[in-house]
């Protein structure tokens, strides 16, 4: 048993009503006003204070001491500083709570402050804009004048050239009128002289014509007996030709009527018409669809069969070539094929 506990045994005094019982609770008090009075005057939030917990043990039941000796004289004592503790922490809470005042008043004033001088700054910034505004007013009035001043002088030097335009114009149309003049006295003399060589030209000319007549009579009539005789010639030549390229068109038609299978949807209606072209050795130079049928397989059918000619039976003149088998068409039709 420590020293405490004996002293509160012995003195007979139950232990939550002995001194230092007391005096554990009175500090406690102290501790949260204070604590209490500090939260008010401070801004930033500290954490409470740890608990102190405080138990009195006692093994055994105490003894009733035979003399009971006064301990109130200590109390009142302890008491008195307690009072006086209680005393300066309401005076450091007070003293607090003014310097917590003076504070938000010194804030107060800080933001009247700002507020003032930024109404200063807005309004000198508004009086500096506005002096641009002027200025640039100012400028562009200046602007406005110094251009309308190039306009004036730039009409002026426009007239001013437009006037020497005229003038050289008056004086080139002056000048023209004169080379004009000149041009035409010239002229007339000039048709004078060549009407004089016209008429001189004339005579000659119809003397000369007069034997060029006589001339192309005795032609005409040369160039019209040889007309006559080409004619008859080319004619005869033409029925020659006609004939035997008949005759190389009824093999080719022939030949290609042996090559053709019409399929079994073709119509006496449908005619497809190719355009062939061969080369003077009879072979097939190419073949060309030139008006359909309207049936793609009676159109198959027809280029297959001129196709399937390896050679094809031609003239051997080559004129006779060149004008009918060069490259033809041939129509394809059920009925005929020509």
């Amino acid at each position: 048993m420590t020293g405490q506990e004996r002293e509160i045994t012995s003195s007979g005094v139950p232990p939550w009503k002995s001194p230092v019982a007391l005096s554990v609770a009175l500090h406690l008090l102290i501790v949260g006003v204070a604590l209490t009075g500090w939260s008010w005057s401070s801004s930033i939030q500290e954490p409470p204070p740890d608990s102190i917990s405080a138990r009195l043990i006692t093994q055994q039941k105490p003894e009733p001491s035979p003399v009971l000796e006064p301990v109130d004289q200590p109390d009142r004592e302890q008491e008195q500083k307690e009072l006086e503790k209680q005393k300066q922490a309401e005076v450091q809470k007070r003293q607090d709570e003014e310097a917590r005042k003076v504070a938000e008043q010194k804030k107060r004033e800080e933001a009247e402050r700002k507020a003032e001088e930024q109404k200063r700054q807005q309004a000198k910034a508004e009086e500096l804009k506005a002096e641009k505004n002027r200025e640039a007013e100012a400028a562009r009035k200046k602007a406005e004048a110094e251009a309308k001043e190039r306009e004036r002088v730039k009409a002026e030097a426009e007239a001013e050239k437009q006037r020497q335009q005229e003038a050289r114009r008056k004086a080139e149309e002056e000048k023209k009128r004169q080379e004009e003049a000149e041009r035409k006295k010239q002229e007339e003399l000039a048709r004078k002289e060549a009407e004089r060589k016209r008429k001189e030209a004339e005579r000659r000319l119809q003397e000369q014509q007069l034997e060029a007549q006589a001339e192309q009579a005795r032609k005409a009539q040369a160039d019209e007996a040889r007309r006559k005789e080409q004619a008859a010639a080319a004619k005869a030549r033409q029925a020659q030709m006609l004939s035997e390229s008949q005759k190389y068109q009824a093999l080719i038609r022939e030949r290609l009527s042996q090559a053709w299978y019409p399929p079994s949807s073709a119509t006496e209606e449908m005619t497809a018409r190719l355009q062939i072209t061969l080369l003077p050795t009879g072979e097939l130079g190419g073949v060309k669809l030139v008006a359909s049928s309207g049936n793609t397989a009676f159109d198959n059918s027809a280029l297959s069969a001129v196709r399937s000619l390896s050679r094809y039976p031609v003239p051997s003149e080559r004129d006779v070539f060149e004008t009918y088998f060069r490259q033809f068409t041939i129509e394809f039709n059920p009925r005929r094929l020509r």
